[in-house]
């Protein structure tokens, strides 16, 4: 469907990366969304205006990896801003790298009052509320780190017999969005020897046999109840200050650049309940590109009946521009397409 069709000529974004993995930022060109939660305003984009997001995401204008943030209206008491989280396949529930970008957003455009030292952004997900502290020096935003809703293990040292590969052990956990966490060497995988290609086969082979084989359910809501990818690790947990790298396969297939901001959560989470890591204790994970974030557990909380941690995860998010998008009408592939 071209814009016009909506009575919108055109889309303009602001983009970021954290940790070198894109966020396109939407500033104007969407319709109003109905009020109602953050779950319901998922729905609704993803039932009604589905079209933007390919336009935004895919090919011409973006790619198979772009990922997108809708600022939407708070629904949540002593939320700052809302978010809708966008990728290849459709909605996301969390994206730590994009509430890392967000928080500097959030202050620089003065969606927040800045305050220094540090500037609290209360930012509504379909997750729940997260908030996130914006270090701020001269008027100037730097460094955020976020606390994220309750994050809690579901499967520990399970195995799965997969095509190709043969038994694989994995642990399941919940850091705002379910993930399935491995092991790469399992797969014969070593981080800077092999292709990202082989990263993304294994990722994708676990992901669809767990999705196929492993129900998942959330204490909040079933909407939350569905794994959205799988983190390979170097097997390492951060101890000993050397950093642990992983890479997160999600959606459909895409290729996080950055460590992960919701998997370091699910990891952290995972960690804590194996015991290899205490309250207090900072790691750094690492992630393909070598960019960095740090993360630590708070402290222990429930998700329901679940034992569960709050983590706290930071990193860095810079500015790599701004446009302004349209569609002419007798352009078909400027509706948006994919190429892998």
């Amino acid at each position: 469907m071209p814009l016009h069709a909506c009575g919108m000529k055109k889309l303009t974004v602001v983009d970021m990366h954290t940790g070198g993995e894109p966020l396109r930022i939407v500033t104007g060109g969407y319709p109003p969304i109905p009020s109602g939660t953050i779950l319901e305003k998922r729905a609704y984009v993803r039932d009604n205006l589905d079209h933007l997001r390919k336009i935004l995401i895919f090919e011409p204008r973006g790619h198979y990896d772009m990922y997108g943030a809708l600022l939407v209206e708070p629904d949540l008491p002593g939320a700052d801003l809302a978010v809708l989280f966008m990728h290849n396949e459709g909605y996301s529930t969390m994206c730590g790298h994009a509430i890392i970008a967000l928080g500097r957003y959030a202050v620089d455009q003065g969606l927040v009052a800045a305050r220094e030292p540090v500037t609290t952004v209360n930012v509504e997900c379909p997750c729940g509320m997260v908030v996130a502290s914006v270090e701020v020096k001269d008027g100037r935003a730097g460094a955020v780190s976020f606390e994220s809703v309750p994050a809690f293990l579901v499967a520990q040292d399970r195995s799965a017999n997969l095509q190709g590969f043969g038994e694989i052990v994995f642990d399941i956990a919940y850091g705002g969005a379910f993930y399935a966490l491995a092991d790469c060497r399992q797969f014969g995988l070593e981080f800077g020897r092999n292709r990202i290609r082989d990263f993304v086969d294994a990722a994708t082979a676990l992901t669809e046999k767990l999705k196929a084989e492993f129900p998942l359910s959330h204490p909040d809501h079933d909407d939350l109840a569905f794994l959205y990818g799988t983190i390979l690790t170097d097997g390492g947990d951060g101890s000993g200050g050397r950093a642990t790298k992983n890479v997160c396969v999600f959606a459909e297939a895409e290729v996080d650049r950055s460590p992960t901001g919701s998997g370091v959560t699910a990891r952290l989470a995972a960690m804590h309940a194996k015991g290899e890591i205490a309250i207090g204790e900072t790691r750094i994970f690492e992630s393909i590109v070598g960019s960095q974030f740090t993360g630590a557990v708070v402290r222990t909380t429930k998700a329901g009946p679940l034992d569960a941690i709050v983590a706290r995860v930071g990193g860095r998010a810079f500015y790599s521009g701004k446009a302004e998008f349209s569609v002419e009408d007798d352009d078909v592939l400027g509706r948006g397409f994919l190429l892998r």
